[in-house]
């Protein structure tokens, strides 16, 4: 019994150090956590530049199995200690903790696969629990919000533009030779994309007078196109900035922000609780 009353109290010492920031130990073992992080990704970089690795190869590998084994020790402490292990497993920051460490063990069966470690930098998201950045998360959440909103519009807006690139980019095979760079229908299409995107690699380029006087046209088109999903993420977050949002916690999913009118979540059905009602 002593032994089971001891074990708890380990358990729950160690939760609020590791997920409380809020305490001496707790802000100090994140703090040192997101150095690690930092050093650790910076070695996977160093590593990657083949002068510094023909000469600190050994150092560099000894560096990044070290962080591995510490953060492989820090993701099983964390599924030890917390009341809910499925619930962290399965969270975002429960997916990036176990993404951080997995290249390390799959490099020893897929060469190279170690410089996925730089993900470990999503790691570094939990600054905003350490500093209490909470008006930042809050901010944040307004324009997912005007992102959800927009989102219809945008997909319409992508579909039709994927309609224009098939195409021109048709278009442009027909009338194109290959020796000009034209060689199929979805290279034709590629070349549609870059040009009506206004990036213009130069790779491939119409040569007849035919084929310049339709990528000029792309080319303006894509001057007017790139500006309406601009417009409409920007018509939704004025929404919300103009007040036509409101920002009350749904009891039910947690969802932060509802439209004014809104009596019930848009998300599960669940009835609103204001603090008017």
């Amino acid at each position: 019994m002593a032994e089971e009353i001891k074990r708890s109290r380990l358990r729950q010492k160690l939760y609020i150090i590791i997920f409380h920031a809020n305490t001496p130990l707790g802000k100090a073992f994140d703090i040192a956590l997101i150095a690690g992080i930092l050093i650790s990704v910076l070695t996977v970089m160093l590593d990657s530049v083949k002068a510094l690795h023909e000469q600190y190869g050994n150092w560099f590998m000894v560096a990044e199995w070290t962080f591995t084994i510490l953060f492989t020790i820090e993701y099983l402490v964390r599924i030890y200690c917390i009341e809910r292990p499925i619930r962290y497993i399965f969270s975002f920051y429960g997916i990036v903790d176990l993404i951080s460490i997995l290249p390390s063990y799959l490099s020893l069966l897929i060469p190279g696969s170690q410089y996925w470690l730089v993900v470990r930098i999503l790691r570094v998201l939990r600054v905003f629990r350490i500093l209490r950045l909470a008006r930042y998360v809050s901010q944040a959440n307004l324009l997912m919000h005007a992102i959800r909103q927009s989102r219809q519009k945008i997909t319409v807006f992508f579909f039709s533009v994927m309609v224009l690139v098939t195409i021109f980019g048709c278009i442009m095979y027909m009338i194109e030779s290959p020796q000009s760079g034209y060689t199929s229908i979805p290279r034709s299409i590629y070349w549609a994309i870059v040009t009506l995107t206004t990036v213009g690699y130069g790779d491939i380029s119409p040569q007849s007078d035919l084929g310049q006087a339709i990528a000029a046209m792309v080319m303006l088109m894509g001057y007017a196109i790139i500006a309406v999903p601009t417009g409409i993420f920007t018509a939704e977050l004025s929404n919300v900035l103009r007040g036509d949002i409101k920002q009350v916690d749904c009891p039910q999913c947690k969802k932060a922000l509802h439209d004014k009118e809104a009596v019930y979540c848009s998300q599960c059905g669940e009835e609103l609780v204001t603090a008017s009602s």
